[in-house]
């Protein structure tokens, strides 16, 4: 179970002790992975210059999918709509670009501050209907504190 209180602590102190962004990514990427085994596969992908996703980390299979336009495949659609998506079935999704032929389901959780959206953490899993409400509310959580910093690098 993820324990998204943890995470964002955990988050907070790197952010205190000065680390920036990318090494902030990569230790979400990487506890989320590690928090339960519904989630097969988690990345994050970052808004890039121009209309693209670019894939920052990731802990599973690897994947071609390195860059993604906005608004093709679920992580793409939710940066474009600028709402998160919970795939229940993705064989039922037009042009679902799969990481791979086992996954069944994926929940991309945007990372934003207000209207400016920096990307997404996406997670596949090998299980139908794998993400409920209670995922949904902590990687938000997560993504949240992820949006702090990078809005913060920004300014």
């Amino acid at each position: 179970m993820l324990e998204a209180g943890t995470v964002v602590k955990e988050l907070q102190e790197m952010r205190d002790e000065g680390h920036l962004s990318d090494a902030l990514l990569r230790k979400a990427v990487r506890s989320i992975a590690t928090a339960d085994e519904r989630y097969d596969w988690v990345g994050v992908y970052l808004v890039g210059d121009g209309e693209e996703l670019w894939l920052h980390n990731y802990v599973g299979e690897p994947t071609e999918h390195a860059k993604i336009p906005l608004g093709a495949s679920v992580v793409g659609r939710a940066a474009a709509t600028h709402r998160n998506e919970n795939v229940k079935d993705v064989s039922k999704e037009e042009g679902y670009l799969s990481s791979s032929p086992e996954v069944q389901s994926e929940l991309v959780i945007l990372i934003r501050a207000g209207d400016d959206i920096f990307g997404g953490i996406d997670i596949d899993s090998e299980q139908a209907a794998a993400f409920n409400e209670e995922d949904e509310i902590a990687l938000i959580s997560i993504a949240d504190k992820l949006a702090e910093q990078l809005a913060a690098e920004r300014r």
